[in-house]
């Protein structure tokens, strides 16, 4: 059984993050082949499967705002094509723009932020305005087209019969239309790379389509028993990795 693995790069990077955490060392210099082929093995149950197949959708870093981050990023992706433990890189891009939004505070709820003591608002009447909006213009980054190119990858694979069997490694609730219509052609094999709930999107039942469905969320244990070798040909591990 030929397995496809679909990996959306910046899920699984935050979803690492979380769970081994932000500052500690021994997770990030992941042997992405590595990683799928044990989850494979321990938990699809899919008779002679193996691996021949790992698309890694990711986007650039931009030097002008870490160039740090980026020559980290540059060498870990030549240590991944270089130790051939991706088949193909699929790059996305960063969109930077500035976004103008009311002012809020809060958690899950956002609430909007109101005068009050010190800083008030008058409105055209010289009037104050406890009801007034406070608007801010604020730099974003996003990451753009790496779920589109996982689904794009899975779907484009499935229909030319490249695999008989696929695992995509994200949490993206957006990819729920095209996991649905993989899993009623292959086995499908579902991952969460962070800590949290399940994107409920991605749920199904094992018998879906044409059935041996199965779901995981890694844990730390699973990214440091995955690691790529310190030095691949000439190029080593960042020290803070």
């Amino acid at each position: 059984m030929r397995v496809g693995v679909y990996i959306d790069g910046f899920n699984l990077y935050y979803g690492a993050r979380t769970q081994c955490g932000r500052g500690t060392a021994g997770w990030r210099w992941l042997d992405l082949r590595r990683l799928a082929t044990n989850v494979v093995a321990a938990r699809s149950g899919w008779s002679g499967a193996a691996v021949s197949r790992v698309v890694y959708c990711t986007a650039r870093i931009s030097g002008r705002d870490n160039p740090v981050g980026q020559h980290e990023q540059d060498t870990y992706i030549r240590a991944l094509q270089q130790a051939k433990s991706i088949d193909e890189l699929s790059l996305g891009n960063y969109v930077y723009r500035v976004a103008r939004a009311p002012l809020a505070t809060g958690g899950k709820t956002p609430v909007l932020a109101r005068p009050g003591g010190p800083l008030m608002v008058k409105n055209g009447n010289g009037v104050d305005d406890p009801n007034a909006t406070f608007m801010v213009s604020i730099a974003r980054r996003e990451e753009k087209g790496s779920d589109v190119n996982v689904a794009s990858h899975l779907l484009i694979d499935i229909l030319t019969n490249a695999v008989d069997a696929a695992v995509v490694i994200s949490n993206d609730s957006d990819l729920a239309f095209p996991v649905r219509e993989a899993r009623r052609r292959v086995p499908v094999g579902t991952i969460h790379p962070g800590s949290g709930y399940p994107a409920a999107k991605l749920a199904g039942a094992p018998s879906d389509g044409v059935g041996g469905h199965w779901w995981y969320q890694f844990t730390a244990p699973d990214y440091t028993a995955a690691q790529l070798p310190a030095t691949v040909g000439h190029l080593t591990k960042p020290s803070p990795w």
